[in-house]
Formats: C-alpha cells, structure tokens, sequence
C-alpha cells in the first residue's frame, strides 16, 4: 500500500465522524461499546453496537483502524498477499477494514466484496473502498447467501465468528473450510480472549485437519495520536495488537515466526 493511505483514510474518518461530536461524546460512545462487547454480548446480535451516534463514530473511527492495523499485521506476517489474490470477500466486513488491509497490501489490487448484516456498516464500508481507492463492493446482506471465490481469491473473517450464535456459526465453518478446499485463501481473525470464543479449539482443529494452522499474535501498536489519545481517555490500553489467526492458504515461509 502507499506510506500515507492508512493516515489519509483515518485524517478522512475523524472529519467525517467528529463534525457533529464532542470528543467528549465520542469517548463516553467508545466505553459504551466497549462494555457492550465485554459485558453485554448478546446485544451485539441485535445491532446494538450502531444503536447511537457515538457507538457509530466509535466503531468507524477507532475499532475500524485498529482491526486494519491488526489484520494488516497478520496478513504480512502470514504473505497472505503473495501472490496477490484476485478477489477477496469479506464476511461481517463492518467498514471494511480487514478485507481492506488485505487489499492494499497486494500488488495488483484484487477485487473486494464485502457482507455485512448492518445497512449501516455496509454504507460506511463503501465509503472506506472510495477513500481508499480500491475497487469493489459492499453490501447489507445474509453471510450463507455470498458466494465465496475458489483458487485465486481469498475470504477473511474478521472479528465476525465470534458475533454469531452457534448454527450460524457452524455453517460459517463448513462455508470457509469448502472455499479452503476449492483452493481459495482463507483467513480467520478474532480476539485473543477464550472467554468470547469457546469454540476456537475446534476450529483451529479443523483448519489443521484442512492442512491450515492457528496462531496468536502480540505487535507493537504505535497508534496515531488521534486513535491514542481516545484509548487514554477511555481508559484502554492498546500498547500491543492482540490477536489470534487461522489460516488456509499457500505453505507459511520456516521464517514465520508468530508471538504467542
């Protein structure tokens, strides 16, 4: 990607999401999701994180780059972008950060799709595909109705798996293990914590079993001032970016080398 897309993209999110909000407001909306996805996650199904405006401008502006800051992570570590896949779907795509991060760090641009439940967030992830430039689409929609690409494309699931109840959540597995199958890449990425996703284990049993693998990750965050000033006031503390992968794809280079 070039040096100044990921700080266009975020100078372009804090105009379009603090014209009409205090920092104030926005950081008691970033609490307020927070506790949502700690302490209150069988809202998040109902749509709870985009029932306001400061949930809204908290998820777009500061979830978003830091889910594209960890999922461009884990995409470089894995060369998950070499060779450049032809097209990527996004599954639960949100604003479009990870299947983005996927995009702009392969040569040439592959096409993105992205799904999402929320009419909200597949808007807001149109947005980002213009600011960024890439080309592609995004739309509100059922994820078992996207059809997932085979040898050649790739489909990320970022930060999705663990928002949907178990049946939706089986077929979501039987869905990126039969793209696996058809030769596509196929990434997974979730939060580290066990306590939301009990299911990992046998998930990471099926990816191994389909010739993948499972990793947990710990970068350095170095976030922009912007994105870290809101994370002091909230009372966070992203100083790393803590993740845990699956993966499917070409065989990882030996120099791979994740931190657990």
């Amino acid at each position: 990607m070039t040096p100044d897309a990921f700080s266009r993209w975020l100078a372009a999110l804090e105009a379009r999401h603090r014209a009409d909000l205090t920092f104030a407001e926005l950081r008691r909306g970033l609490q307020a999701l927070s506790s949502l996805y700690v302490e209150r996650r069988g809202r998040i199904a109902a749509g709870a994180a985009f029932d306001g405006a400061g949930k809204r401008a908290a998820f777009a502006f500061y979830l978003g780059p830091l889910h594209f800051l960890t999922v461009r992570e884990v995409v470089r570590a894995l060369r998950a972008a070499d060779p450049a896949p032809t097209r990527i779907v996004d599954l639960g795509c949100g604003t479009s950060a990870a299947g983005a991060a996927w995009a702009l760090a392969a040569s040439p641009r592959p096409y993105y799709e992205g799904v999402d439940r929320s009419a909200w967030a597949s808007a807001e992830a149109r947005w980002t595909l213009k600011v960024l430039g890439l080309r592609g689409r995004a739309h509100a929609g059922d994820l078992d109705r996207v059809s997932l690409p085979g040898r050649g494309g790739a489909v990320v699931a970022a930060f999705t798996a663990n928002e949907l109840d178990e049946t939706a959540r089986a077929r979501l597995l039987v869905a990126l293990l039969e793209a696996g199958r058809a030769g596509a890449r196929v990434l997974v990425v979730e939060p580290i914590s066990r306590r939301i996703a009990p299911w990992w284990r046998d998930w990471a049993t099926a990816f191994a079993s389909a010739g993948g693998r499972a990793d947990e990750w710990r970068f350095p965050a170095a976030l922009p001032e912007t994105l870290a000033g809101l994370d002091r006031a909230a009372g966070l503390d992203h100083r790393e970016l803590l993740a845990r992968s699956l993966w499917l794809g070409q065989k990882a280079a030996g120099e791979i080398s994740p931190s657990a």
